[in-house]
């Protein structure tokens, strides 16, 4: 034994490496045939595509850029005038206050009917056959709803006379409450809860159980699991379902008109300003209130975005 290899370390083999050769004919056409695919995909959404285009947005653009010119077709801003006007201010003042008091009631029912329904099978027979009524109440409106209401509770509705006739008492003993802007609420409610429901309740099936669980592991009440930990969480997917409340009942007509021949909220106000000029030396003034409504839509819709995009973070 020689002394140079007596403290000599043995070498060891490198690890073998293997290469995954793939031939050049498995990704030579690859490319191509993606882009064909994404192209196929984007070409089925060509019908969507163009009923987006020819129903929705040529008609706001040509209803919101009619408020900009003049019957001459001259560009002029004169027109936002009319926003200062008393009629349109009051129109503006009653479409906050419906839509804002409507979303405000729909909100907290649906909430509460959300709640109660958290305690019931997903896949059970009364919690589908209550997401069912509540996806077609939802869209229950225009003047079947009107009328469902007026054989209801109008002048001579089934409860109206029925209430006379038994306990001596007229809902409509200071006029026809129901033809009016505050009795709108009454109708509004009536879809807005549904609303509330489809969209609050997937919020609320996010819960985990496992977050009541450990909070009462470490010892809170179940007062303070919901005022520390669901609250918390639920809040920006409530606060999101209501400005999509508020939103809905802001652009709703049909029922609004078919129980309302005046004005009193910004829907009825342009159909009026269409029908007859009523702002002396301001023209277009439907597309000036139109461009009104857009802008109140795109700043509610906004912030809507935003808070369900802070609400996803506990769904995932």
């Amino acid at each position: 034994m020689t002394t140079a290899s007596a403290g000599a370390r043995p070498k060891t083999a490198a690890p073998a490496t293997s290469t995954l050769i793939v031939p050049a004919d498995a990704t030579r056409g690859a490319g191509p045939r993606v882009r064909r695919r994404v192209g196929l995909a984007w070409l089925g959404l060509t019908p969507f595509a163009a009923y987006v285009l020819l129903f929705l947005a040529v008609p706001a653009v040509i209803a919101v850029g009619s408020g900009f010119f003049t019957s001459d077709g001259a560009f002029t801003l004169a027109n936002l005038a009319a926003f200062a006007d008393p009629s349109v201010l009051r129109a503006f003042g009653g479409s906050f206050g419906l839509s804002a008091v409507s979303a405000v009631i729909g909100a907290v029912v649906g909430a509460l009917v959300c709640w109660a329904l958290s305690a019931l099978r997903p896949d059970g027979l009364v919690r589908s056959m209550i997401d069912s009524a509540a996806s077609v109440l939802a869209q229950f409106g225009g003047v079947m709803l009107a009328f469902a209401f007026i054989a209801t509770i109008g002048a001579q509705g089934l409860v109206t006379t029925w209430l006379v006739a038994v306990f001596h008492v007229d809902l409509n003993a200071n006029g026809a409450f129901l033809y009016t802007v505050p009795g709108l609420v009454i109708p509004y409610v009536y879809f807005q809860v549904p609303l509330m429901v489809l969209t609050f309740m997937p919020a609320l099936e996010g819960v985990k159980a496992q977050w009541g669980e450990a909070a009462a592991t470490l010892g809170a009440s179940r007062a303070t699991y919901w005022r520390r930990i669901a609250l918390p969480v639920l809040a920006p997917a409530f606060w999101g379902s209501l400005l999509l409340l508020f939103a809905n009942g802001f652009s709703s007509f049909a029922t609004a008109a078919a129980l309302i021949s005046q004005g009193g909220i910004v829907p009825l106000t342009i159909r009026t300003q269409l029908t007859s000029e009523t702002l002396i030396g301001l023209q277009n003034v439907a597309g000036v209130l139109a461009f009104g409504m857009v802008v109140v839509m795109a700043i509610v819709m906004g912030a809507y975005s935003l808070l369900q995009r802070r609400a996803a973070r506990w769904q995932r």
